[in-house]
């Protein structure tokens, strides 16, 4: 390699130096607390002081600063390897990793961000490649800048799907700003890895999926500056094969000793013998400064350009309402992305990719990835994600969810098909579980709109509001029912149709409120009067309208979803009247898996359509009566 400058011996000795402070500091923290992972600290030594003393570019004064290199510890329990080096660089102070795990330490034991030079939690295993592939592409093709993203992990999560996921969405962008770096250490949790020390397989398997694959000793600062100094036109995969719990003489390459602390009598002896190895060298190591080539971006005021241009009566489906109301909202802001899994002609973010096809981003049939890329692409504020696919095709993306709300997150999602309107494609298609599955997450917010103006708000609101969001949207056409100039919030319900002898309210959105309309239009011919809500978001919940309103009704109130009962609407409203008195609730939903047919039929079939409505108005009414 022409441009490879090998290190002199002072500043080998230095990483080495630096290398054993981290086996110090990580087995000092962990047996203080009695918590963590020590041996699989011991094993990474050698990369991470290399990778931050050697080859990353970064300011250690501000960790977050857009131009400098990224890194990503997927393995997120050696998490006291991460924060000793940021003691090294002085960003923390070495008495700060005896606080680690302490209920009032910013230092968790795996990572989040909390800490300013964490970008997004891990810890749940398999995830950080697919993060480090977000932060890559939004390097290379909407930054269009020089910093590099390295990302650690660990043997055992290579059994993940996710990891490859990513190694091949990463090899089919080139991203050569990305370096994968893979601790093979052998031993695992309670078995050792499949593959053990055949650190060739790993390589093969590396090399089949597209990436450059280079084997080093993972213990070596000279093989593993080389490794990462080497220029490529391709993603490079480093296969370090290590030690697991290097440097600990009763644990070296020993099962039985993952996420198990050292006794404080071995702790001490252990490090007495690793400060014997730290050489007294004049070399002090600074982090290079990284190349200053990042565009300045603000996502400050994203907002529409104009008001909704529908026309009462006029009749589209909510999903070809979101990809028009996408494609609009990127017309005013360029930082503005989409991302899809090969369904963009059905989610109709094809819209948005016609218009604007360098900043849309085809994850293929990877929902999990999926999520992770968008993560990585709204890191450190650099882009307004939107990404999309079938509603039912987020319950696989869930763990993925679940850490993009840990790690503070601001994404937004756009699941289509929702409920019954897949119609003739049948259940497992249809996804039945999705607002139960967002309404646990707790950063986020869930729009439901019911017509094409609702639906480009909620777009534009989404791509303000922090936290995960997502946006729910259907199949089959349906009427505009808002005014183009029609404010809407998060959290604020809307009063959509009533009179001052309202009996029963009615709480309906998406498709049901489209059904409890009909239903209250029927319904009136037979001088019953019904009030009729749509809570715009379900999380937060307008509790307050629609506890008002329904004491307007004599505390009668009748929800309706196309949703199954568990989580939805249903249990949202039950969740907010749970300390009122003198109500009575009753629910509408989706009972038991559905089953093919046309939409209108299987709204029908299970209960939830304008007859169901109002066959358990009448209910409701009678039910009164005969109480009296």
């Amino acid at each position: 390699m022409e441009d490879y400058h090998k290190p002199d011996q002072q500043t080998v000795q230095a990483l080495r130096n630096i290398a054993n402070r981290l086996r110090i500091n990580s087995i000092k923290a962990t047996t203080a607390v009695g918590s963590g992972h020590p041996t699989s600290c011991c094993s990474v030594a050698e990369i991470m002081s290399v990778l931050f003393f050697h080859t990353m570019k970064y300011r250690p004064e501000d960790p977050r600063n857009f131009n400098s290199d990224r890194f990503i510890m997927s393995k997120g329990h050696a998490a006291p390897a991460l924060y000793s080096m940021w003691v090294e660089t002085g960003f923390l102070k070495e008495s700060e990793m005896l606080s680690l795990c302490q209920v009032d330490s910013t230092l968790e034991g795996h990572p989040t961000p909390k800490q300013q030079f964490v970008d997004v939690a891990t810890g749940s295993l398999g995830q950080g490649l697919g993060v480090a592939c977000g932060m890559a592409y939004t390097g290379k093709y909407f930054d269009k800048s020089s910093y590099h993203v390295y990302c650690l992990l660990g043997d055992g999560e290579m059994s993940e799907g996710a990891v490859w996921e990513a190694m091949s969405f990463a090899s089919y962008y080139q991203l050569d700003n990305l370096v994968a770096i893979m601790d093979i250490n052998r031993l695992g949790q309670s078995d050792p890895a499949p593959l053990q020390h055949h650190v060739e397989k790993y390589q093969k398997r590396c090399e089949a999926f597209g990436w450059h694959a280079i084997i080093v000793d993972g213990h070596s600062v000279e093989e593993l500056c080389k490794a990462l100094s080497q220029p490529c036109h391709q993603p490079t995969a480093i296969i370090a094969k290590t030690i697991k719990g290097k440097g600990i003489p009763a644990a070296e390459d020993k099962l039985g000793w993952h996420a198990k602390t050292l006794p404080k009598d071995m702790a001490e002896m252990v490090m007495k013998d690793l400060q014997s190895r730290i050489m007294n060298s004049s070399k002090h190591l600074y982090p290079p400064a990284p190349v200053e080539d990042s565009p300045p971006v603000s996502l400050r005021n994203i907002r529409m350009p104009s008001a909704p241009s529908y026309k009462a009566g006029e009749k589209i489906a909510t999903r070809k309402a979101y990809g028009m109301a996408l494609a609009k909202l990127g017309r005013y802001n360029e930082r503005v992305v989409a991302l899809d899994g090969d369904t963009n002609n059905l989610t109709y973010s094809e819209i948005f990719k016609n218009e604007h096809p360098n900043r849309f981003v085809e994850c293929y049939i990877a929902q999990q990835n999926m999520v992770s890329v968008s993560m990585g692409c709204a890191a450190r504020d650099r882009n307004v994600v939107f990404a999309s696919t079938l509603a039912s095709f987020f319950t696989r993306a869930y763990d993925q969810l679940r850490m993009a709300a840990i790690s503070e997150s601001n994404i937004n999602l756009c699941g289509s098909h929702c409920g019954l309107s897949t119609g003739e494609e049948g259940p497992s298609l249809m996804g039945l579980e999705d607002m139960a599955m967002f309404r646990a997450l707790p950063t986020a917010t869930i729009f439901y709109p019911s017509d094409g103006v609702s639906t480009e708000k909620a777009v534009e609101l989404a791509a303000s509001t922090k936290g995960v969001c997502y946006i729910r949207t259907s199949r089959q056409d349906s009427a505009i029912i808002y005014n183009s100039n029609e404010d809407f919030h998060v959290g604020q319900a809307k009063v959509v149709y009533q009179s001052k002898d309202d009996q029963v309210t009615v709480v309906a959105t998406g498709v049901t409120l489209h059904e409890a309309l009909a239903a209250a239009e029927h319904l009136k011919k037979e001088r019953i009067s019904v009030r009729v809500i749509d809570p715009f978001t379900i999380k937060p919940l307008d509790v307050k309208t629609i506890i008002d309103h329904t004491r307007a009704t004599r505390g009668r109130i009748l929800t309706v979803e196309d949703h199954y009962y568990e989580g939805g609407l249903g249990e949202a409203v039950c969740s907010a009247m749970v300390n009122e008195s003198g109500f009575n609730l009753q629910r509408l939903a989706v009972s038991h898996v559905p089953r093919s047919g046309k939409p209108h039929e299987l709204l029908k079939i299970y209960g939830i359509d304008r007859d169901a409505i109002a066959q358990a108005v009448r209910k409701m009414l009678s039910s009164s009566t005969n109480a009296k």
